[in-house]
Parts: C-alpha cells; sequence; structure tokens
C-alpha cells in the first residue's frame, strides 16, 4: 500500500511540473483524491418527504455559510445512504468548479468569488470502499447573465439552497478506472 501511495504522490508531483510548464499554478489544480472537509454546514436542515420500499426522498435546506459537498458528505454518511440522486436550485456566495484533464489524471480549478445563482446542480451517490461518495455538477449563473459550470468541489451557500435527494434501497458501487484516475459507477457490482 505505501508503494502505491508513493506512486500517487510522485505522478501528482509529475502532473504539478507539467501545470507548471504551461502557465498553471500549483494552486490550479485539485487532486481527485482530495477529501472532503467534514462539518462545515451547521445551518443545514433536512426533512424526509416520502418513505416507501423503492425509495426515501429528502429535502436538505442549506442556508448562508453552510459548505454544500461537506453538508451533503455529512447527510449520506449519517443516514447510511449507497446510492442517490439529486437536483437543487439557490444561491452561492463563492464556489470551487473544476474541469478532468482525462489525460492528466487531473481537475483544473474554476474559482468562482461572487453572489451567483444556482441556475441547475444534480449529482450522484454511489459507494467506493464502502463509504458513500457524492459526485456532483453545477451550473452558476453571474448577475451579467453569463454562466460557469462543472465539477463541485466547493458551494459556499447565500442565502439558500434547496436539495431534493431521492435514496435508493438498491446500492451502487464505484470501481477505480485507471484510465482517467476517477472512480465511476460500475453496474455489474
Amino acid at each position: 500500500m505505501r508503494d502505491k501511495r508513493a506512486l500517487f504522490m510522485v505522478v501528482c508531483a509529475i502532473v504539478a511540473t507539467i501545470g507548471l510548464a504551461y502557465g498553471q499554478s500549483q494552486d490550479d489544480l485539485i487532486s481527485p483524491l482530495r477529501p472532503v472537509p467534514t462539518g462545515k454546514a451547521p445551518g443545514m436542515r433536512v426533512k424526509q418527504i416520502k418513505d416507501t420500499p423503492e425509495e426515501k426522498v429528502y429535502a436538505v435546506i442549506f442556508y448562508k455559510g453552510d459548505e454544500v459537498m461537506s453538508g451533503l458528505t455529512d447527510f449520506v454518511i449519517q443516514h447510511k445512504i449507497e446510492d442517490a440522486h439529486f437536483t437543487a436550485i439557490g444561491a452561492v456566495s463563492g464556489a470551487t468548479l473544476a474541469w478532468l484533464d482525462p489525460a492528466k489524471k487531473i481537475y483544473h480549478r474554476i474559482p468562482v468569488t461572487e453572489q451567483v445563482e444556482v441556475l441547475s446542480l444534480v449529482g450522484d451517490v454511489a459507494t467506493f470502499n464502502d463509504k458513500p461518495i457524492v459526485h456532483m455538477h453545477a451550473v452558476l449563473g453571474a448577475p451579467n447573465g453569463t454562466t460557469v459550470g462543472g465539477h463541485v468541489f466547493e458551494l459556499n451557500v447565500n442565502p439558500t439552497l434547496e436539495v431534493f435527494l431521492t435514496a435508493n434501497t438498491t446500492t451502487l458501487k464505484k470501481k477505480p478506472d485507471d484510465a482517467s484516475g476517477m472512480k465511476v459507477i460500475d453496474p455489474t457490482q
């Protein structure tokens, strides 16, 4: 296991060096293995709005100062959710989005540093190594009507974000995809 971790660290250093050679700073790159911080959504509130043998539906509401990726990760762990999909709308005061460069197996940061509308937020939950993984993408609208979108690493809520999450009873699992460096859903598991 140490050899794999050491190899990963060497690969990350090489990728970062390549990025620097092309005018990107180390801060512009995000590892796909970056951990999700916990406990950063103290205002988050949840209401279960449907409960059947096939699925449960939740309204997960975030308030000013909450960070969405952290909150959703905490929520799915607490409720032992292993398969879900969700949509959301709302507004945020800033975000860290990214786009995947599969050839380099790294994300390129797209910083959002202004108040924007969350025009669309979609995502899913599946497990990897018996832990739920939240995966989401967003399209954000700026005050001038332009949009930016990408893979979500952080969304800082202001004033609210309303997530409607459907948890299914069938577990979906992810597996490593060596070609991209990502974890992808494997429907055969």
